[in-house]
């Protein structure tokens, strides 16, 4: 699978991907990048992030210095035209417990096993695409994910993408016709929190705290 099988270096394949990514997306948008360098260079991490858009996962794949497998749920896993890139970087598709409680333990599993061989899972607590623009709560999966594997927590605060194509602004994601190109999008990564300290809401706080500063 790529972005994710080779843990802290991306195989030629994986390498390849990336930079078609982060053209089509360099294409797309003006982007701000600050604090990947306070990534973890080794090591199992968990990355979470405020989820505004269908490419918020591509974005941070493109950008990032080492391989990221991200959870994602099974609708937006099975979206066309991007599950080919989902499948492709070895996305987790995940549901929850009364949707189909196969797929989430198998999801736990493959997210547990992920960590355990020293990689990075990318992870978006409010489990769903903003519908308004604003951070929705955080849900406790990221407790139950760090209770079984604690490791260190990075927050990235995403801006600028409400708005796009592949947003809720203005109509479902893919579902309208797009109205901005090149617009300016900032990507901040916080630094490593402690898994004990990583509660969802205290994750929300930072977050949000990143989002305000800008």
């Amino acid at each position: 699978m790529a972005f994710a099988m080779s843990g802290g270096m991306y195989t030629p394949r994986e390498t390849v991907l990336r930079v078609i990514v982060r053209f089509f997306v360099g294409l797309l948008y003006r982007l701000r990048v600050r604090g990947f360098e306070g990534l973890p260079a080794e090591g199992p991490a968990l990355l979470v992030a405020n989820h505004v858009s269908y490419l918020d996962a591509a974005i941070l794949g493109a950008l990032s210095p080492r391989p990221i497998r991200f959870v994602m749920h099974r609708t937006f896993y099975g979206k066309w035209p991007l599950s080919w890139f989902f499948r492709a970087c070895g996305a987790i598709p995940i549901a929850g417990q009364k949707e189909d409680p196969e797929l989430l333990a198998r999801a736990l599993e493959s997210i547990d096993e992920t960590l355990a061989r020293g990689e990075i899972v990318g992870f978006f607590p409010e489990g769903q695409l903003t519908k308004d623009g604003e951070l929705c709560p955080f849900r406790p999966g990221v407790e139950g994910i760090l209770a079984r594997r604690p490791v260190p927590v990075v927050p990235v605060a995403l801006q600028g993408l409400w708005g796009s194509f592949f947003s809720y602004a203005g109509g479902p994601p893919l579902e309208k016709w797009p109205r901005r190109f090149r617009s300016k999008v900032g990507v901040t990564v916080g630094r490593a929190i402690e898994p004990a300290q990583a509660s969802a809401e205290r994750l929300r706080q930072i977050i949000s705290g990143m989002l305000a500063q800008g």
